[in-house]
């Protein structure tokens, strides 16, 4: 995969520790995706999933000001001139930004831990709303601005509600760029789970990544797709296919691993939160 990485334009990617580090790299323009951003971002989630060197992901953006803007309005002056998977013709096959964008929605089932290191908003909610831990520096802010910009807000909000309830969500939408959500309160809305300066972002997503990535892979992805099942079809489905879920997500050889550790009395460092 190595080779592909270096052919990136508008993605940083380097794969150090068993965790992949994945930068969108346009900052001149609050890192928002163009095609060739989405084309380049779904061609390395295909990839993440077949390289056994990556076992969790960190996504973060280039640059202080900015994670994500979502797309890339500049320059267009008739979207109905607008070429490419996203502008099809026909509105049957009409492909979403989601379609490339999102690592679940590529098959990806290895843990996504998004650092946010500024504004996120718009087309940023696919990546949000497909991740499993989300930190945030102190600038850093979240908004939606499509009704502002005369556009429906429709699959973004629809991410969101695996992150916010339904009141924030359809807050967020209706208000578009009037209002920002400020870090503090995406934490205690819960869209992130923790907070730290921004100096300290790179840190805190890489103290997160080690841990998983120091877990057995198999078990680890099933634990990421069973919560993810449970969340969007209902618990009680996930529950009544428990043991089978159990024994396909075991490593046996991982299971005596740590079953030697307990024994030996090995315990991992802990923090709190």
């Amino acid at each position: 995969m190595g080779e592909g990485r270096d052919a990136l334009t508008t993605l940083h990617v380097e794969v150090s520790d068993g965790v992949a580090w994945v930068t969108l790299n346009r900052p001149d323009v609050l890192n928002a995706f163009n095609e060739t951003m989405l084309l380049e971002i779904a061609a390395l989630w295909d990839n993440l999933r077949n390289d056994d060197a990556a076992r969790v992901i960190v996504l973060t953006g280039a640059g202080e000001r900015a994670f994500c803007a979502g797309y890339d309005r500049s320059g267009i002056d008739d979207p109905d001139a607008l070429e490419g998977p996203l502008h099809h013709r026909s509105v049957f096959h009409r492909a979403d930004a989601g379609d490339f964008l999102g690592p679940k929605s590529r098959g990806l089932w290895k843990p996504i831990i998004t650092a946010v290191n500024g504004l996120a908003c718009g087309g940023a909610f696919y990546l949000l709303g497909e991740s499993d831990i989300v930190v945030a520096a102190e600038h850093a802010t979240f908004f939606d601005p499509h009704l502002s910009y005369g556009m429906p807000a429709i699959y973004e909000p629809v991410h969101l509600l695996s992150r916010l309830p339904l009141g924030e969500v359809m807050r967020m939408a209706l208000l578009g760029s009037t209002e920002r959500l400020t870090s503090a309160t995406a934490l205690r809305l819960g869209l992130v789970s923790e907070v730290v300066p921004g100096s300290d972002l790179r840190e805190a997503a890489a103290r997160l990544a080690s841990v998983i990535a120091a877990a057995p892979p198999l078990a680890v992805e099933s634990t990421v797709r069973v919560i993810r099942a449970a969340h969007r079809h209902g618990p009680q489905v996930l529950l009544e296919l428990g043991q089978v879920l159990v024994d396909a997500g075991t490593d046996r050889a991982a299971f005596d691993s740590g079953q030697e550790q307990f024994n030996a009395g090995n315990r991992p460092k802990w923090w709190t939160r």
